[in-house]
């Protein structure tokens, strides 16, 4: 008791002594000394409506000083931050934007402070000049910074669940007349215990048979990155590149049990390597001319490989130990082109995109009797696609049109075993068309209408035709027959004096879903996988965003139905989810926020998940040293209430899946920023789709 007393006390001097320093330390270099940007405080939400997009200014707002732009994030309606990992609430396949260049990583997000941001955009119905499998795109703007010279930013995170985790970004800038160069490197050190129950329920030979198991699964892992690249601007002309290379190392570990029927648990541990590293070069150029006019050049080039082992051994049994590995290799080559001008009185966009992809994966299964069901199999897979976009928006009075259309040629060859599978492999010609309507009564009040048809693409991670040994019962497996998503897509939002209003119809053919059913073998087998099937779906978002006085609340109700039928059954429950996010802004730099969250049980796809009513996080910080230092303690999971329990009905199986996450934990963000300043780097990805599939 004593020591921890001394080690608060410690901790108290500390940062009050920074503090002090921080109040009275004034640099008097004119070169450090900045003109400070002038706020305009306006008595308006802190989140508005505008067409279909969800504008939010941070500079003058309660988010300014929270801490980094996750912190921001997670704090704004329809947005939702989980383990740094960002998306946005009934959308799939989300984009996001840091100053006109793609995320790649959320480190990036990271190593923005939020005094630093200028404003964030969430556009709800994206044009065709993004992929057509984009369900939102979030674009963050950063405020200038013209100071020349060195800008360093570290991020220090350490963080106890279960298990304990740690982080370190080390961001580097140079800047010198026309010319950027940057390094960025991380480390990052991780470990999650996740544990559970899985029983499987059907009638087997007759009767009812029940296939159980448990697991107790750990994840350590490390992984780091390091990337380096320059930016050159010139005039209305600029340019510039990166390389990055992420090594990554993992060992998983299932300490469990598996069962059948009323017989004794037989233990099972399964051990998984993993060896991985990844290269991605990429590169932009971009020039505006005749006033009005603007050019944009992205090329990508991207590599990988997977190593992986497995082996399933059972300690207490006779049973023999059930080794497998599996190699996957992936290579991109991808470039896109587009030109902005007037046209018409409004805006015009014209591009081509294109690219070609190649994955393999070599499976090879080491038990000779697992290999009669599980046989080892050599899957390569390639694509070469190309895409012609066009969009047109205008402004006539209080009505704005945007309407657009992308036409996408992909030629698809799979083959097992160097041998072409002629019903797999195909060739496609696709036109995604997209149209938005938004009508102006006032600043406070508008209406929206858009309609997206959209083409979904499966990751290649479930078009991989090989299966893998999960159990002596139990089987997992892509499909390699799985076809493309064509989705409809029509959305109403609106707005009214802080309050804002999103409907999303979608009706989805062709879409995935896992299913559990037999696998046909000597012996009783269940086979986990995915299979396309038709779904409509309805959203509804009403969300309400006013800032009082230091405090900025943000509560959004949803309520997600669906309408699937897979052979007798049928999954329309819906689910009713709330989120509450609040910001106390309080002076000499302390920051307050407490968000809270709940679903009913309900239906999505083939699943129906728990309730949870009630989740809690909380966190306080503070900033020093003119905002350079922030210090922040984040608690999540407060009360141990996030329910990740489901089950599944499926082709006679009944699922029931009990797990106990490790979301309940805190941790401690500590951000030094030295003249931060953004990066330059105006390159956009060339196929984001192709990335996010390998």
């Amino acid at each position: 008791m004593k020591r921890i007393n001394v080690i608060f006390l410690l901790l108290y001097i500390f940062l009050h002594a920074a503090s002090v320093w921080g109040q009275s330390v004034e640099a008097t270099d004119s070169i450090i000394r900045e003109l400070q940007e002038v706020i305009v405080t306006a008595k308006q939400p802190a989140t508005k409506l505008v067409g279909s997009t969800l504008v939010t200014a941070i500079p003058g707002s309660n988010f300014a000083d929270i801490g980094n732009a996750l912190d921001v994030l997670a704090q704004l309606p329809m947005i939702k931050v989980e383990d740094n990992t960002v998306s946005v609430i009934g959308k799939d396949n989300i984009e996001i934007y840091i100053d006109g260049r793609p995320m790649r990583d959320n480190q990036e997000l990271q190593q923005i402070l939020s005094s630093n941001l200028k404003k964030v955009e969430l556009l709800m119905a994206p044009g065709a000049v993004y992929e057509s499998t984009t369900g939102a795109v979030l674009k963050i703007t950063t405020k200038r910074n013209f100071i020349q010279g060195l800008s360093l930013t570290d991020q220090f995170q350490l963080m106890r669940r279960r298990k304990w985790s740690l982080t370190d970004l080390l961001g580097v800038i140079y800047r010198t007349g026309n010319w950027e160069l940057f390094f960025n490197g991380s480390l990052n050190r991780s470990n999650s215990f996740i544990k559970g129950t899985t029983t499987n329920t059907l009638v087997y030979d007759g009767r009812e048979t029940v296939v159980g198991s448990r697991q107790n699964n750990t994840y350590p892992t490390t992984a780091g990155s390091v990337k380096a690249g320059f930016n050159y601007a010139k005039g209305l002309q600029s340019l510039g590149a990166y390389y990055r290379y992420n090594p990554e190392r993992g060992d998983f570990c299932n300490d469990g049990a598996e069962w059948l029927d009323d017989n004794a648990p037989l233990l099972r541990r399964i051990d998984r390597k993993i060896r991985a590293h990844s290269h991605l070069a990429s590169l932009y150029y971009e020039n505006a001319f005749a006033d009005d006019y603007l050019l944009h050049f992205d090329g990508d080039f991207r590599q990988s490989r997977n190593k992986s082992s497995v082996a399933t051994t059972y300690p207490e049994s006779a049973n023999p130990d059930v080794n497998s590995t599996d190699l996957r290799k992936s290579t991109l080559w991808a470039g896109k082109l587009y030109l902005k001008f007037p046209l018409g009185k409004g805006n015009f966009s014209v591009g081509i995109q294109g690219s070609y992809t190649h994955t393999s994966l070599d499976y090879r299964m080491l038990n000779e009797p697992v290999s009669q069901y599980i046989p080892s199999s050599l899957t390569d897979a390639k694509q070469t696609s190309a895409a012609l976009f066009t969009s047109w928006a205008r402004t006539f009075g209080k009505l704005s049109l945007s309407m657009g259309a992308r036409y996408e040629y992909a030629d698809y060859d799979f083959r097992v075993n160097g041998k072409r599978d002629g019903e797999v492999s195909r060739s496609d010609h696709l036109l995604t068309p997209d149209v938005s309507l938004v009508y102006s009564f006032n600043d406070d009040a508008q209406m929206g209408l858009s309609y997206k048809l959209t083409t979904v693409k499966p990751p290649y991670s479930q078009l991989t035709g090989s299966l893998s040994y999960t159990g002596l019962h139990e089987v997992e497996g892509g499909n390699p027959a799985l076809h493309d998503e064509r989705m409809h897509d029509v959305q109403l939002f609106g707005m009214w004096n802080g309050f804002m209003l999103q409907a999303d119809f979608t009706r989805s053919l062709d879409a995935y879903a896992f299913v559990k059913q037999l696998y046909p073998a000597d012996n009783l087998q269940l086979l986990m996988c995915p299979v396309n099937i038709d779904v409509s779906a309805f959203n509804l978002s009403l969300m309400w965003s006013k800032p009082i006085s230091c405090w900025t609340p943000n509560a959004t109700l949803r309520m997600y139905k669906q309408w699937l039928t897979l052979g007798n059954t049928s999954y329309k429950k819906p689910i009713c989810s709330y989120y509450f996010n609040n910001t106390f802004s309080l002076p000499r730099g302390w920051m307050i926020t407490a968000n809270f969250n709940g679903q009913t049980r309900g239906d999505m796809r083939t699943n129906s998940f728990g309730t949870t009513w009630f989740v809690m996080d909380a966190s306080v910080g503070r900033t020093f040293l003119h905002k350079s230092l922030t210090v922040k303690l984040t608690a999540t999971d407060i009360f141990n209430s996030v329910n990740n329990n489901w089950t599944m009905s499926t082709y006679g199986v009944f699922v029931d899946k009990y797990q106990s996450s490790d979301g309940r934990g805190i941790s401690l963000n500590i951000i030094y920023n030295f003249q931060p300043r953004k990066s330059k780097y105006k390159g956009s990805s060339a196929a984001e789709e192709e990335l996010k599939r390998l």
